[in-house]
Formats: C-alpha cells, structure tokens, sequence
C-alpha cells in the first residue's frame, strides 16, 4: 500500500475486476504484473533486489530437492540464505554497524574513519527476506516440494497484499494456492470487503488519530516529561500500533480474499492478553511463529545445547537471544534491541515464576476469563508492561526513552491533560470494546457468525461512515512499512 488510500482501492478494483475474467494461469500472471507494479511505484530499482531473490531461491531449490549429495545442498542452502540475508543486512543495517563499530573503537580511544553510506530502505524487505527463507528452509529440510513453476514462486514472494508489512505467509499455506486455481466464492469476497472497511476503521479513526496525539506526547509538544504525559504518551502509542498494523492486516487479508487466497490470521485481541506468552500468541501472530519455527526451536535442538545439562537455562539464553534478533528486525536502531530484551527477559521471568508456582500461565482461554476480576488484573499488568516496552519501540533513542520513563517520577498538571485524556479515550476505547466483542464472539470482524448479512453490511457501512467522519487529517504511512 505505497499508494495512498484511495489509490490503493481503485487499483484493487481495477485488479479485482479484470483478475475474475481470467483463466487461472493468466491471473497469475496478472497478478505477478500488477505486485511488480505495485512495488515499483515506490521506487523502481528496488525491483532488481527482489527478482534477483527470486530467481536464486527458486532455482537453488530445484537444485536442492534434485541432488542427494548432502554437502552440494549445504552449499546451495548457504549460496541462497547469504544472498537474502546479505541483501536485508546491507540495506537495512549497514550504518547501523558501522556506526555502533565506529563509537565502539571510539570509547577505546581508537579513531578511525567512518564509512557512511546513503542507503535507502527497500520497503518490506524484511518481510519478504523471511517469507523467502522459510521456503528454501522448508526445501532443504524435505517438508515440501519446491515450486517447478517460477510465474508461480514469484506470486508466492511478492504477492502485493503482503508484500510490503505482510502477514508473512509460511510456504506450506501460500504457495499451494498460487499452484491451484481459485474459484470466485461470494461468501469469501463479502467477508474480504468486510474485513477492508474494519481495517481502514483501525487505521485510519484509531491509529491515525491517536498518532497525532503519541507525536505531540513523545515530540515533546505536550509538555515537559511527567507522568501525566507519559501515560498519555504510552497509552496513545500503543493504541497507534495496534490499530495501525491489525488494520493493515485486515486490509491485506481481506484483499486477498477477494482475489481468492487466504493469509494467516496476524492479531487476535492481544491487549486482552494476561501473560506476555499469551501476547505473543496474539500479537503480530505471523512473525512470533516464525521465529520460534525458524530460529528457537532449532536453536535449543543443536547439539551443543542438548548437552548442556542445565537445559532451563539453556531454553532461557535461546528465548531472550531470540527476542533480541526480533527487536533488531524491526529496525536498525538500540531501542529495538532494547524492546526485545525487554520481552526476552519478561517471558523468561514468566517462565521462571511458572516453575516455582507463583503464576499460572494458561495456553487456553479461561471460562468466563472476561469477566473475572484476576483476569482483569493479570490485564492491566501486562498491558502496561508491554506499553512500557513500547516506550523503546517509539523514542528516537534509548537516552530520550530513558528520559521519557522519568516522567513517572514528575507530576506536573495542565489543563491540557485533561483535553489530551478525554480525545485520547474517545478513539482509543471503540477499539477496545470492539475487541470485546470479538473476543466473546470468536469472530475476526464483527457480527461475523452472529448475523445475517443484512446486518453486517450495515455494520460495514456503519464502520465506513465513521471512517468518513473521523480520519485524521493527515496523511501517515503504515508503521510497519519501515521494516
């Protein structure tokens, strides 16, 4: 979504319209045409960064599945991994090294000359490097055939509606259905609309909205540090990033679905959360399964950890690294590698409290879970815990975050506050009694199984309206486009 919102839907609907009037091989090539086109409108270079991925995974596993030769496959997984990721490293974290290399010699006294390149962000880089590795992964490790045909492993990588901030779809799930025909199901494209006018509501009445007001916090324009203005800050923030990027992701899932594909649920109420294990089952669903496939669990399963005795602690070491790789995928920055530590050691402190017995962790919802007042509290606690974290994954720096969390120590009352509190709950709560709603219903948007589609159109126009009414006046992009 480089265009902007209207844009995005008239090319959607373009697209929709002629893609129904192909036979199946053609839509493929349509769509391959029109993700092309869709990323290149940014900038058209960047083109030749995912086709040359393309064809180096495409091809090194038809070489992989084809050769027995254990070691020739190690050559080729190692050929096809250091190409992705030697592309996501130097675009994305170059000056992030060579600065952190340049003020580590400094504090040792040694000076030497910093290398400074100009380097621009391909969008979505990160999330198509990581669709693309799970694949050749997946190859290597024999749990799929490879793709024979290259129009359809290029839909797979670069299909537009995940293309640039996802959900990232496992190979296992996307790939199938770019190989098969699709067949036009009412049903599927109802709900798809459905989903697009509760992911524009998300974005652009919540995120929107309460972005202006997590600026003015964190920019300083609402005042000096206190903790009036840090609790509007982190409050804000954190409702901005949730309706920001589950409202991408509903509009990527319902976009797809209108073109017949299904993605992977990526948000299930995470603010409803009472652990920070349960939060990572809800929040960004697509990525925190990824790593723990694609780097925990084969971390802890290496041999070198299966012989160290103390196996807790081995589990503990894997899950905060894991963590910090996480918080240094989203951006190239110390505060991310701080967010991630932070829920590294949370999760390992959870883990640890669990085995002592001081806190019970359940994998599933607990009866009557929403209206218990321990549920509650387990609630709050780990949304200000999480908010706090975020912190980190907002500020400029880890010192201006630092100086941000001081406010928690300075009262300091102006009668903007009181303005700023009173805005900040009319965008925020709708949200939250929404997912409310869904989370008692069991539904991905509302009156989903609980309505006839008479009242969910009125629902989707209801939600549209508002939409209409209430955007904010300014034209913010997507938080999750810069990773």
């Amino acid at each position: 979504m480089l265009f902007d919102t209207p844009l995005y839907l008239l090319f959607l609907g373009l697209i929709v319209t002629a893609y129904w009037r192909l036979g199946f091989r053609h839509q493929n090539v349509l769509l391959l045409l029109a993700s092309y086109f869709f990323y290149g409108w940014w900038d058209w270079r960047f083109l030749s960064l995912i086709g040359i991925s393309t064809l180096v995974d495409y091809y090194c596993a038809l070489a992989i599945a084809g050769s027995s030769d254990s070691v020739k496959r190690k050559l080729l997984l190692t050929f096809s991994v250091s190409i992705n990721l030697g592309f996501l490293g130097f675009f994305k974290y170059f000056g992030f090294f060579s600065q952190s290399l340049h003020t580590a010699l400094a504090a040792f006294g040694i000076e030497v000359p910093q290398l400074v390149l100009d380097v621009l962000l391909p969008p979505g880089i990160s999330f198509y490097t990581f669709q693309a590795l799970a694949y050749i992964v997946d190859v290597y490790f024999k749990r799929m055939q490879p793709s024979k045909n290259l129009i359809d492993y290029a839909l797979f990588i670069c299909f537009f509606p995940h293309l640039i901030a996802g959900p990232i779809q496992r190979p296992s799930h996307l790939l199938p259905q770019t190989q098969n025909p699709r067949h036009f199901d009412g049903e599927k494209v109802f709900s798809g609309l459905q989903l697009i006018f509760w992911g524009l509501f998300r974005k652009c009445v919540v995120a929107d909205s309460c972005g202006l007001l997590a600026n003015a916090a964190f920019d300083g324009r609402l005042g000096p540090a206190s903790l009036p203005t840090l609790l509007i800050g982190m409050y804000a923030f954190a409702w901005q990033i949730y309706g920001d990027f589950s409202g991408y992701s509903d509009i990527a899932r319902g976009s797809a679905q209108l073109l017949g594909f299904h993605f992977m649920v990526n948000f299930r109420q995470p603010y409803l959360s009472r652990s920070l294990q349960e939060f990572w089952r809800r929040w960004h669903i697509s990525l925190s399964t990824w790593f723990r496939d694609y780097l925990y669990i084969p971390l802890a399963l290496t041999e070198t950890a299966r012989r160290i005795e103390n196996i807790s602690l081995v589990e503990t070491i894997i899950l905060v690294l894991t963590f910090l790789f996480s918080g240094l995928w989203h951006g190239a920055n110390w505060t991310f590698i701080v967010w991630g530590l932070i829920h590294g050691v949370g999760l390992a402190m959870e883990e640890l409290m669990s085995k002592f017995g001081w806190l019970t962790i359940t994998k599933q919802p607990e009866r009557n879970a929403l209206s218990s007042s321990q549920a509650w509290l387990k609630r709050i606690v780990v949304f200000h815990c999480v908010g706090i974290a975020l912190v980190f994954f907002r500020a400029p720096s880890v010192s201006a975050a630092f100086q941000f969390l001081q406010g928690t120590t300075v009262w300091n009352w102006r009668p903007e506050y009181g303005s700023a509190a009173v805005y900040l709950a009319f965008f925020s709560l709708p949200l939250f009694f929404l997912d409310l709603a869904l989370e008692s219903r069991q539904e991905e948007y509302l009156f989903e199984h609980t309505a006839g589609w008479h009242i969910r159109v009125a629902g989707a126009v209801a939600a549209s309206v508002v939409t209409l009414l209430f955007s904010a006046n300014q034209a913010n992009a997507f938080i999750y486009f810069q990773f």
